[in-house]
């Protein structure tokens, strides 16, 4: 993601963070995650009614057939086709409502319910296209179509946005409040996810679901799916557009629909894939224009560097004038290579490789890896490695652990290293995948997604222990779709970026 989303009601108050955008986006979705220790206790899955049919929408039932071979693939089959069962399981947690749905983003233990964040489902998008498989590619029409419906209908707005996210089932709030519906809700609107507030709109989530929709539309011909597409762009034109010093696409809105002042390089990264992937599949070559405007704030951000380790890019800007400097993010290091494919800017990738590096094991301060395992990876960013070991993430949280390994972050420099092809990048590339692979076998055991128990080994957590991102918001041991639908493209060597 990553982070990915951030543009709830209550991303007002991230700019005291110090964060860019991007990073702002990121606090507002996952700040809450740690809140989840022990609160599979809360979740209740009420099961209340089944979701409401919509013929207009190509449904992808959940047949016996399709569950057998998830478990079978689960129970003694390869990681990746593992990992791909544990989407399929977290898409049909919820058969009761419906076969139009989303995919549950994080496992009930993490504590957001049945919240499935548009990133996460975009990345499952992704995912299930590059694994080339019939089961796959049904279920990325089906997310696809999911992600078309919530934009045609949204409770408020008809304008192509999407939300940051939406609730797949039902559950009871913390709150004591019922949350009774599936995807769609009885009135046959998308079920925004306002329990915790995401209800805004990213300029990121957006492009990666404008990134995935183009890839259904690429791979399948089907026109509902570079027109929504399409219309993901133009909301971004308008919305996002900005003639500060520094340029580029801003943050998009706030759950209040007000414009968001901070400009990311993550957002503008995505905005090259999105923009030049529209260009071609369109013709129209303002889409060219917008992508160059998008590129050129990235290239700004560039830090040539000196020494062993290279250059990197800065996160962005909060006022469109000065470029923020610190924190210095894992993924605006990786999605530049993965998106510019630029010999001048590889050197971002051994940055990261060896700046933001990590190795965790039990004797670790902090560590919850059991004993006997170890793992490698790179945390979220240059703050991380500097978080108080001594002081709680966030209010109800767990003290974090210098080195945590961010399993996400991990799969997308295992995957850049493998697009760049360098003497020794595949070496440590497979390296990486050895440690996520060994996560999926090890960590996040007993986990469930909609009360049901997860196929055996399957799904990668979001981190080996609780880390600081040093944005206000932490990792922790919870199955992650996103974290899976990267280590799977990462091993299938499938770049989402690339226009």
């Amino acid at each position: 993601m990553t982070g990915r989303t951030g543009t709830s009601g209550t991303t007002g108050s991230t700019g005291s963070t110090g964060s860019t955008g991007a990073r702002a986006r990121a606090f507002s979705r996952r700040r809450l995650l740690g809140t989840g220790l022990g609160a599979a206790a809360a979740f209740t899955a009420v099961g209340a009614g089944a979701g409401t049919a919509h013929a207009a929408y190509p449904a992808y039932p959940v047949s016996p057939a399709s569950q057998a071979s998830a478990a079978s693939a689960a129970s003694g089959g390869s990681a990746p086709r593992r990992g791909h069962a544990f989407l399929a399981a977290a898409m049909d947690a919820y058969p009761d409502h419906g076969d139009l749905r989303l995919t549950q983003s994080y496992t009930d233990q993490a504590g957001l319910f049945s919240t499935a964040f548009t990133y996460d489902n975009a990345l499952a998008i992704l995912a299930h296209l590059a694994v080339r498989t019939e089961d796959g590619r049904a279920r990325a029409v089906a997310l696809g179509d999911a992600l078309i419906y919530a934009q045609e209908h949204d409770p408020a707005y008809d304008d192509g946005r999407l939300r940051q996210a939406y609730n797949v089932g039902p559950y009871v709030h913390y709150d004591g409040v019922p949350q009774p519906d599936g995807f769609v809700r009885a009135d046959g609107t998308a079920n925004v996810g306002t329990q915790f507030g995401f209800t805004g709109t990213a300029v990121g989530d957006m492009a990666w679901a404008g990134i995935a929709l183009s890839a259904l539309a690429r791979r399948t011909g089907a026109r509902r799916f570079l027109a929504a597409a399409v219309r993901i762009g133009e909301w971004i034109e308008r919305t996002g557009r900005t003639d500060e010093p520094l340029g580029g696409y801003k943050f998009g809105v706030n759950g209040a629909n007000e414009k968001l002042p901070f400009t990311s390089t993550e957002h503008n990264t995505d905005l090259i894939c999105l923009f030049g992937r529209l260009a071609r599949l369109t013709g129209d070559r303002v889409w060219w224009r917008r992508r160059a405007r998008a590129e050129a704030f990235v290239k700004g951000m560039w830090e040539p560097g000196r020494g062993v380790s290279g250059g990197f890019f800065y996160t962005g800007t909060n006022d469109g004038v000065t470029v923020n400097k610190s924190p210095i993010p894992e993924d605006t290091q990786t999605w530049t290579h993965l998106a510019l494919d630029s010999d001048r800017y590889a050197r971002s990738l051994d940055w990261a490789a060896r700046e933001l590096a990590v190795s965790d094991h039990a004797e670790r301060r902090n560590s919850t890896v059991p004993a006997g395992q170890s793992y490698e990876g790179v945390t979220f960013s240059s703050a991380g490695l500097l978080a108080n070991e001594d002081a709680p993430i966030a209010e109800f949280q767990p003290k974090p652990n210098r080195n945590g390994v961010w399993f996400e972050g991990t799969a997308h420099l295992a995957l850049a290293l493998r697009d760049r092809g360098a003497r020794g990048d595949e070496k440590r590339a497979r390296r990486l995948l050895a440690s996520l692979e060994r996560a999926q076998d090890l960590l996040g055991t007993a986990q469930t997604v909609g009360g049901r128990a997860l196929p055996d080994r399957s799904g990668v957590v979001s981190a080996s222990s609780p880390l600081d991102t040093g944005f206000g918001f932490g990792y922790y041991p919870y199955r992650h779709t996103g974290a899976t639908a990267w280590y799977l493209m990462a091993a299938v060597r499938s770049n989402p970026l690339r226009a």
